[in-house]
């Protein structure tokens, strides 16, 4: 079952503090797709060249990368994700894979158990054993990029679990014989049980091969268990979508956020945050827990894979924030989501 979200936006408000542009409200909702059926951002358009990826793989790295990267770690055989939580709890499984236990749901967000990303090589292994994952459970996928949707994955898991995906991404699913796929466009909602599941506006592209540049759109999602709500915001560089969201969709119990993969923040800064961007996001959406990802687990840019978390609590220092409000998990590690009042 499909449906439209209710509601319509009344204000767009720009973030003063990281200057974020301010376009017509109406552009989150506004059409996003090219006459010959590619996806773009109508904000603002992805401008990026391959002569600038060239420039930044040809560049010298201003970060000394020779020291072993420290990526917490706890031991986790996940059997626990196939019993009943009193609440919620999230499990880090790595980069920007979460499993949701709520209830008697799981939920993962862009699953990745896989050995690569294409070419990088996973440094730490999946939090759980793929063999952990419930046979009903289901899952999100943000967008086709390789660190975010894993083949071998989606071919692992069980044959049973549902998937999520924005347009264009449907096929690939079925193509290796998984039926339960929901495509969903911006804005549209699907339902599963209890659960709403919401795709969203994001800032980012996609590509898998050098001929299907953005010829699958890619997105956020927003998660209601009917108790709590989780925002998955997949890959995506800031913009101010994140006010907007935070005005229509209060309230969010818990932000699932990319912190890594940032520098050179000349190439990085229009698809992926840095932390003190994130910091922001979170502040913009209004969320009561910030449980950062998409770092520590595929070496994909200039920084030290450990440094994200380390210049988010710098951020938040700065912003004079609450950093009990803020989780950083280590791969395999449980975390409770707090009870409401």
């Amino acid at each position: 079952m499909l449906r439209r979200v209710p509601g319509v936006l009344t204000a767009f408000l720009a973030c003063a503090a990281l200057a974020a542009e301010a376009p017509d409200p109406d552009l989150l909702r506004a059409p996003h797709r090219n006459p010959d059926g590619t996806f773009f951002n109508p904000w603002r358009r992805f401008e990026t060249t391959f002569g600038d990826f060239l420039r930044w793989r040809f560049s010298s790295n201003a970060y000394d990368k020779s020291a072993e990267p420290r990526i917490p770690r706890v031991a986790n055989n996940g059997r626990s994700l196939a019993g009943t939580q009193a609440s919620a709890e999230l499990t880090c499984i790595g980069h920007a894979t979460v499993a949701i236990h709520d209830g008697d749901d799981v939920v993962l967000t862009d699953p990745h158990f896989g050995e690569r990303a294409f070419l990088p090589k996973r440094v730490l292994p999946p939090g759980v054993p793929i063999e952990a994952i419930p046979a009903d459970a289901f899952a999100v996928v943000s967008h086709s990029h390789y660190d975010h949707l894993d083949a071998w994955t989606v071919e692992n898991l069980p044959e049973t679990v549902g998937w999520y995906v924005p347009l264009g991404m449907a096929e690939f699913f079925r193509e290796r014989g998984r039926s339960d796929v929901t495509e969903l466009d911006w804005w549209q909602s699907a339902r599963r049980g209890r659960w709403t599941i919401t795709c969203l506006p994001s800032q980012h592209w996609s590509r898998r091969t050098p001929w299907d540049a953005n010829e699958s759109l890619w997105c956020a999602w927003l998660l209601d268990s009917g108790e709590y709500r989780y925002f998955f915001a997949g890959d995506t560089g800031y913009f101010a979508g994140f006010a907007a969201f935070g005005r229509e969709l209060a309230p969010i119990d818990v932000a699932l956020l990319p912190i890594g993969a940032y520098e050179p923040r000349w190439f990085m800064k229009y698809q992926h945050m840095d932390p003190a961007e994130a910091y922001q996001a979170f502040r913009d959406l209004g969320a009561r827990t910030l449980v950062p990802i998409h770092w520590g687990t595929f070496d994909l840019t200039d920084e030290p894979l450990d440094l994200p978390p380390v210049e988010l609590l710098r951020a938040v220092a700065a912003a004079v924030g609450d950093p009990a409000a803020v989780h950083v998990l280590a791969v395999g590690e449980r975390w409770h989501v707090p009870k409401k009042d």
